[in-house]
């Protein structure tokens, strides 16, 4: 029987800085329509690993493949664009320019990238703005929304551009328990709709929510728990469970 070959894979991937290493050797495969998370204690290399397979971090050994493609043979230019037209991102903190307003703040992406008239761009953001609730907000500046508010706009900024895979660093950690509860609901949505989505975490009711959860401990991936889709029931069973294995960390081969 024969698979499909995965989205993301990492081999042998290793990341040092001034000497001390941050990733070692960690190897790691996304298959497309994963919801994962990564979870591990601070300076563990959850967020390292997200910037490296991301190819915005560079990496010091090993190798990255994105649906095919080497990711250390391609030029600073040719990673920018393939950042720019198959990835999303979305941060703790959503880095909106202050100068435009929010409809042009999810546009830009897309313009830059030049993959339709403005007219059109516009009426892809209007309709992202609406999905997740937001549509009112369009001509708003930054500091006319709230947390929550932003953190959606973010996520509409991220998909303008129909990425293959969606990557979260933290993107609940600056939010109320509501407001976190809303955009996982959006993140799961779009993971059914057939987004890859990798998110860190330091939050188990949060991982607890995702397919798929990564124990990391000093740059190492020790666990690779596959705990099923979250069908809206048992989430504090589910956090319960997730922490529990966390505690035991024992080892589970990553797949």
């Amino acid at each position: 029987m024969t698979t499909d070959p995965p989205l993301l894979e990492a081999t042998g991937l290793t990341r040092s800085f001034s000497g001390q290493t941050v990733l070692h050797g960690v190897d790691l495969r996304v298959r497309d329509g994963d919801f994962l998370s990564v979870m591990g204690p601070s300076g563990s290399g959850k967020s390292t690993l997200l910037y490296t397979i991301s190819g915005m971090d560079t990496m010091s050994a090993g190798a990255v493949r994105f649906s095919g493609q080497d990711l250390a043979a391609m030029s600073q230019k040719e990673l920018s664009r393939l950042r720019l037209t198959s990835m999303g991102f979305i941060f703790q903190h959503v880095h909106l320019l202050k100068n435009l307003c929010l409809l042009d703040n999810v546009v830009l992406p897309a313009y830059l990238a030049g993959l339709a008239p403005r007219a059109a761009l516009n009426d892809r953001a209007l309709k992202l703005m609406e999905r997740t609730g937001v549509a009112e907000l369009a001509d708003r500046d930054v500091s006319e929304a709230s947390g929550g508010q932003l953190q959606r706009i973010g996520i509409c900024r991220a998909l303008i551009n129909s990425p293959t895979i969606l990557f979260g660093d933290e993107p609940t950690g600056a939010l109320d328990s509501a407001a976190a509860t809303e955009i996982m609901d959006i993140l799961a949505e779009l993971n059914a709709d057939g987004t890859t989505v990798m998110l860190v975490t330091h939050d188990p009711r949060i991982a607890a929510r995702t397919e798929r959860v990564l124990s990391m401990v000093d740059g190492r991936i020790v666990g690779d728990r596959r705990q099923g889709r979250y069908d809206g029931t048992r989430l504090d069973q589910r956090q319960t469970e997730l922490s529990q294995w966390l505690m035991d960390g024992e080892p589970v081969g990553v797949r």
